[in-house]
């Protein structure tokens, strides 16, 4: 099922690429859209664990700097059959963690220094329970790639904002008065699709990695008490996210700080909780 959503949404930035390229340079600016398109699509693959850890200044750990996470890692790894992840720190007090990395053999587990100061071990473990479920439901690549379309897609509509403020790109008064009416509906509906990208990533993703993570550790309680305080911290301290790649953390940073939180592609924590509590671990 994931790698019918990967084509999908690599598919989506091929053709809203395409129809920008037509839009900016006719057939020409279409040739130039596809070859550009391919080498995106290639990059999101092979590059966008680096790109999202990046983006957020991530600092890979040695198991010297980070003992107690590496325990743990290295246990739940074990547990499920999973080789061992490059485990990463973000500079930031908003508590939050996402996994990312194309594949169970070039994943990546990324925790904010917030997680690490309100959590105790128990939650700990289910917060990286539950990231390695993604890693072992492949879920990361398409989360991944998600990022990166998005990403793509908030510039186009950048470069077609500012087109369409300097007049479009030439031509008689009225092919640009056309051009500009397109650059300004491109402005306004690329964001809207980058939504759409992020609003695609099934929030059932969110419940089965949590059913998987409360298998995985023997309990559901220790990440159900995670998700209240990383709801309730995270609201007093917003992590400055990337909209694009807000469907990757464990919690949803976006959740009541803008727009896009009326349109979290994660589920309500309340019934996540709710959820985890009744479910009976065999």
């Amino acid at each position: 099922m994931n790698t019918i959503k990967t084509t999908v949404l690599l598919a989506a930035l091929t053709v809203l690429l395409i129809l920008i390229g037509d839009l900016f340079g006719g057939e020409q600016g279409m040739i130039f859209a596809f070859v550009l398109a391919v080498a995106m699509n290639f990059t999101s693959y092979w590059f966008s664990d680096r790109i999202v850890l990046g983006i957020y200044r991530g600092k890979e750990l040695s198991e010297a700097e980070a003992p107690e996470i590496f325990a743990i890692v290295r246990r739940l790894t074990q547990r499920a059959g999973l080789p061992m992840p490059r485990i990463y720190r973000i500079p930031s007090d908003s508590p939050n963690a996402f996994a990312t990395g194309r594949d169970p053999d070039h994943a990546a587990i990324a925790v904010t220094d917030g997680i690490v100061d309100i959590l105790g071990q128990s939650e700990v473990e289910g917060v990286i329970a539950h990231e390695l479920s993604h890693v072992k439901n492949r879920d990361i690549l398409i989360g991944s790639v998600a990022a990166t379309v998005a990403g793509a897609i908030m510039i186009l509509a950048n470069i077609a904002r500012f087109a369409a403020i300097f007049g479009g790109f030439g031509g008689g008064s009225r092919d640009r008065d056309g051009n500009v009416f397109g650059l300004l509906l491109t402005a306004i509906v690329a964001p809207i699709a980058a939504m759409l990208i992020q609003l695609a990533i099934s929030r059932s993703r969110e419940y089965e990695a949590d059913r998987s993570a409360a298998r995985l550790v023997g309990s559901g309680e220790g990440l159900a008490r995670a998700l209240e305080k990383l709801e309730a911290a995270s609201r007093r301290r917003a992590l400055p996210a990337n909209p694009a790649t807000a469907h990757m953390f464990i919690v949803n940073p976006l959740s009541g700080k803008s727009l896009a939180g009326l349109f979290s592609t994660h589920p309500p924590i309340r019934e996540r909780v709710k959820r985890l509590r009744s479910l009976e671990v065999y």
